[in-house]
């Protein structure tokens, strides 16, 4: 078991009626408050009219349509405002990419330097805003980590940023915020869950106890997400969903186990970068490839253990056997809860491959991975992915 240093120090509050708490919560860190959010989905969900009578007596200002795989221009406008206002405290309403957004808003406003510099070069500043969050999609679980991911679509890069700082201090989360979520959204965020359970399980060296919350939280996600796709007003299956979400990517799940790079996040990430992909499809359509294509003798036993453990397949059988029904069957749950699931389906070709396959390896540590992967094995991954 590896030495580790663990700490989750987001307060959430979780349930229907927690964002009552706001007004006390915000006023804590003061009174001028920066808005993040979307689409304007909220405003049709009435949760944005909602924050605006909790925010009176506050100071609001905004920065809105942030976009999935969140841009560099919003990060920018996010500092100007906070800068010419002396903003107090950053509240995302939204998803991981509205709150990846705030994240890294809250930690340029102190950065002397251009925000995708900061990011670029891992720069940590001495101090942050402090950041709120009110979660709207169950996904990436930026909404109880320390970590987030920006895109700049000038330089086709899609990069994450970590510091401790950026932590939310507090998430409220209310399943019931999440039922006008599409069931395509509800799918893909789903997706997502699995694929941060799945890096984690398929790591250099795991412990026992790791293993078995990993199984547990699979089996979780994979019960309760066609529930959440077709009953979206279904609340147990959204709560389940959602605390999953946050749990998934906190780290907790991988305390005392080797470190390894997340190679299907590495390789969805340059899907994001040059075709602005829906980061859960992109990862759905990925990681049964993946799987395929590191499956020998080596790792055989792994990814029977999982088809075993996760999917109940027959132990007896050959662990080859068992090893291809489990990719089949990781691949066509995605299927089942209508992911496209081939770069065919996406309109996405291979003029970039050698392009993205490079980066992909630079960027993205996966040198570490449970399988260590050069440019090539990215580019016959990304080959892959046009047919089942």
């Amino acid at each position: 078991m590896e030495n580790f240093e663990y700490q989750a120090g987001t307060k959430v509050l979780f349930g229907k009626g927690q964002i009552e708490n706001l007004p006390s919560v915000v006023k804590k860190y003061g009174t001028k408050v920066l808005l993040c959010y979307g689409s304007g989905s909220i405003k049709k969900s009435g949760i944005y009219g909602e924050i605006q009578k909790l925010l009176d007596g506050c100071d609001s200002y905004e920065v809105a349509g942030i976009a999935p795989n969140p841009k560099i221009e919003s990060v920018r406008e996010g500092v100007r405002i906070c800068r010419e206002h002396n903003v107090d405290v950053v509240l995302a309403v939204g998803g991981g990419s509205v709150i990846d957004c705030a994240k890294v808003i809250s930690a340029a406003v102190f950065y002397d330097g251009e925000p995708w510099e900061m990011i670029k070069s891992a720069a940590l500043t001495e101090k942050t805003l402090p950041l709120i969050t009110v979660l709207t999609l169950a996904a990436t679980g930026s909404e109880y980590d320390a970590g987030a991911v920006i895109s700049n679509q000038t330089t086709k890069e899609k990069l994450g940023y970590d510091s401790e700082l950026i932590r939310p201090k507090v998430s409220i989360l209310d399943p019931s915020y999440t039922f006008s979520v599409s069931e395509k959204q509800t799918a893909a965020g789903a997706a997502d869950i699995i694929s941060h359970l799945l890096e984690q399980y398929f790591a250099p060296q795991n412990t026992f106890l790791a293993d078995q919350l990993l199984i547990a939280a699979l089996k979780t996600a994979i019960h309760y997400a066609p529930v959440a796709v077709k009953e979206p007003e279904n609340y147990e299956a959204r709560g389940q969903l959602m605390w999953l979400s946050s749990l998934a990517c906190n780290g907790i799940f991988a305390t005392g186990c080797q470190y390894g790079g997340w190679s299907c996040h590495g390789i969805e990430h340059e899907l994001s970068a040059f075709y602005d992909v829906t980061h859960g499809v992109g990862l759905a359509i990925i990681t049964p490839r993946w799987m395929r294509y590191v499956l020998n003798e080596n790792t055989v036993s792994r990814f029977a253990r999982y088809g075993i453990d996760v999917w109940g397949i027959d132990e007896t059988l050959d662990p080859f056997e068992i090893a291809d029904r489990a990719i089949d069957a990781t691949g066509n749950f995605f299927m089942t809860l209508g992911i496209p699931m081939s770069l065919t389906d996406l309109g996405i070709g291979t003029e970039h491959f050698d392009e993205m396959a490079a980066h992909a390896v630079d960027a993205n540590w996966l040198s570490y991975a449970y399988v260590p992967l050069t440019k090539d094995d990215v580019k016959e991954i990304l080959n892959m992915c046009f047919s089942l």
